[in-house]
């Protein structure tokens, strides 16, 4: 599944950069991850980066948005492809 920031991001700005694949942005009063290029970090790293980073643990797995791994894995092949 992809993954939320809750209301208690504090706009730290140090999960945006982790991201490989460029889903988290600033959004109006904090950050946002756009769940169709959210991947968990599957294909890039073995656990979510912007999760490490947090330092208010604001990061969690999104109920809204299940995914499988083969779902991930499939989405971060068509993100890494150019199609």
């Amino acid at each position: 599944m992809a993954l939320i920031i809750t209301d208690d991001c504090i706009n730290c700005d140090v999960c945006e950069p982790e991201c490989p694949n460029v889903a988290i942005s600033q959004g109006d009063e904090i950050y946002v991850i756009d769940s169709s290029r959210c991947t968990e970090c599957v294909g890039h790293y073995d656990t979510p980066q912007c999760v490490e980073v947090c330092p208010v643990d604001a990061i969690i797995k999104d109920e809204n948005c299940v995914e499988s791994d083969e779902q991930l894995w499939a989405k971060y092949e068509q993100l890494t492809s150019g199609t």
